[in-house]
């Protein structure tokens, strides 16, 4: 996994858009952060639940963390690109995108 395989991941979630935060890429759903790209784009973040974070810590640890402090405790997790799992981020951005898509747009593109 690499920055443009992220970033094409992102961007395939509905009404998703690239923006920039604290001068690195992040993308949006109806202007509410729920990914972001790492600087030197070695590292993401996905805005998850603590509940799914600890899912996909407890399934490669090498690969998501926590942020430090109070947003990592809300669910912010560091993904490092590198040995991630192709398929188990795009679940991760897709799960970012849900928790953070309005409820109307979760209703047209709920899943069958």
């Amino acid at each position: 996994m690499n920055a443009e395989q992220f970033r094409k991941l992102a961007l395939k979630q509905p009404e998703a858009t690239e923006g920039e935060h604290q001068g690195h890429p992040d993308f949006r759903v109806s202007d509410k952060i729920f990914a972001t790209l790492g600087p030197d784009g070695d590292w993401a973040m996905v805005k998850l639940r603590p509940d799914q974070q600890a899912s996909y810590i407890k399934l490669e640890p090498s690969s998501y963390e926590p942020f430090a402090g109070a947003w990592g405790r809300r669910g912010c997790t560091r993904i490092e690109l590198g040995g991630a799992q192709t398929k188990r981020v795009a679940e991760a951005v897709h799960a970012a995108w849900r928790n953070t898509a309005p409820k109307k747009l979760l209703a047209l593109h709920e899943e069958a």
